[in-house]
């Protein structure tokens, strides 16, 4: 029997997941799937759930869809369990995002302030759902894609005995789309390789037809981005020094005083971004309660984390065939790149077999890049210190040292208004 279960069941994306397994039902013939969520979910559990079941039914396949708020009774011989939570729901993604924006400082969902919040209220929650895995389902694969994957994917491996764990973005999707469509290309018949860090990974190369077209890529690459990031467009010039392809959300960091700029003009006049999603996810359920619709719908790509679920599917389907095919997970570096600890989380091309991932050797990332990424990787460490022990002067220096904030004066500030925002969510803080 091959059992998966999903924690945050009740997430909108949810019937992107179940549409993977249904179409990739022949390579990877699911018997039951078990959606958990929390009793604040339950309202949209059993919409998105009704609407799962209502899915499989029409592809006439026999797979049981179970909605319950008991963990641990899903969990029991589970062989793959995904995360896909928001611990406080879109409210509390309002507030990372409306606190930091109303003192001039970034806020977004996984960097910055707003990132290190979404990982103090999301940590503990994971690594409490790790003890049942170990009791329940202690030969499961923990397959992460709740944001900020990189951190969530980091603490799982300092904190817990669990090795079965791979984190997952689909920001390196949407450039394996943008590459393949300046390429004129289908995407499957180009090839790309990745190092970096959770949204903020690189790409280092790509091939198409057996020759690297890196340089042509580059010579390319404008204005490519995500639903939920600016689309400035990059300096040819810079993109060209640099010598990799940067990601939507380096943004952020090459283009800070202008994206900082955008964000508040965006937030004063339509407020955040977090509340426009929202709106779209209220759409979204309204759909979703229809008792016609059989199908993910459409508006769903509109979400900034499309295609997060059809990565999962594709990485589940790869374990569990032993397809020894590459992907882009986070996954400890173990030497792929030389600039990290062998137990620090990359974000790394991968072949992925039954065994798990096996990160594809980046070495030297270009030497311009080194001081950034060591920078928010010592942010992410110091975020999962102050997450497990809820100190809050390791949680100040967490905010200190990351570089979208640079201001000691409003680190503080931001701080503690967060720390009271979320302080229902936050009880080790609470201590």
């Amino acid at each position: 029997m091959l059992k998966i279960v999903t924690i945050g069941g009740g997430s909108s994306y949810t019937p992107e997941l179940i549409e993977g397994f249904i179409k990739r039902y022949n390579e990877l013939p699911v018997d039951e799937i078990w959606l958990v969520d929390c009793e604040d979910g339950k309202e949209k559990l059993n919409i998105v759930g009704n609407l799962a079941q209502r899915m499989v039914k029409e592809a006439r396949l026999p797979i049981k869809v179970h909605l319950t708020l008991n963990r641990r009774e899903a969990l029991k011989n589970a062989n793959f369990v995904t995360t896909q939570m928001r611990v406080g729901l879109l409210d509390a993604r309002i507030k990372d995002e409306r606190i930091p924006l109303s003192h001039g400082i970034f806020g977004q969902e996984t960097n910055g302030a707003g990132g290190m919040f979404k990982a103090f209220r999301t940590i503990p929650v994971i690594l409490d759902i790790c003890k049942d895995i170990q009791e329940l389902c202690p030969d499961a694969w923990l397959i992460n894609f709740t944001n900020p994957a990189g951190m969530v994917t980091e603490a799982v491996n300092r904190y817990t005995n669990i090795k079965k764990v791979i984190g997952l973005c689909n920001v390196p999707f949407d450039m394996h789309t943008a590459i393949a469509k300046i390429l004129d290309k289908p995407k499957s018949e180009v090839k790309i390789y990745v190092g970096g860090l959770n949204h903020m990974s690189y790409v280092t190369k790509v091939v198409t037809d057996g020759k690297d077209v890196t340089d042509y890529v580059i010579s390319k690459w404008g204005n490519q981005s995500m639903k939920n990031i600016t689309g400035m467009e990059w300096s040819n010039a810079f993109v060209k020094a640099l010598g990799v392809l940067p990601s939507p959300y380096h943004r952020y960091y090459y283009m800070a005083k202008e994206t900082l700029e955008e964000a508040i003009e965006k937030f004063n006049i339509n407020g955040t971004r977090a509340e426009n999603v929202k709106r779209l996810e209220d759409e979204l359920f309204e759909l979703y309660k229809n008792l016609e619709l059989k199908e993910k719908p459409k508006q769903l790509e509109q979400r900034g984390g499309a295609y997060y679920s059809d990565a999962a599917c594709n990485l589940i389907s790869s374990i569990y065939n032993d397809k020894g095919d590459v992907q882009v997970v986070n996954t400890l570096n173990n030497g792929a790149i030389n600039y990290f600890e062998d137990d620090e989380v990359v974000e790394i091309s991968a072949i992925i077999t039954n065994n798990g991932p096996v990160p594809l050797t980046v070495g030297q990332l270009p030497k311009c890049t080194k001081g950034l990424l060591n920078q928010v990787k010592s942010f992410e460490i110091a975020t999962c210190e102050a997450a497990v022990t809820g100190d809050y002067n390791k949680a100040l220096l967490a905010l200190m040292i990351n570089p979208l904030v640079s201001s000691q004066k409003y680190a503080i500030q931001i701080l503690d208004e967060l720390l009271e925002a979320h302080k229902q969510y936050l009880p080790k803080f609470n201590k």
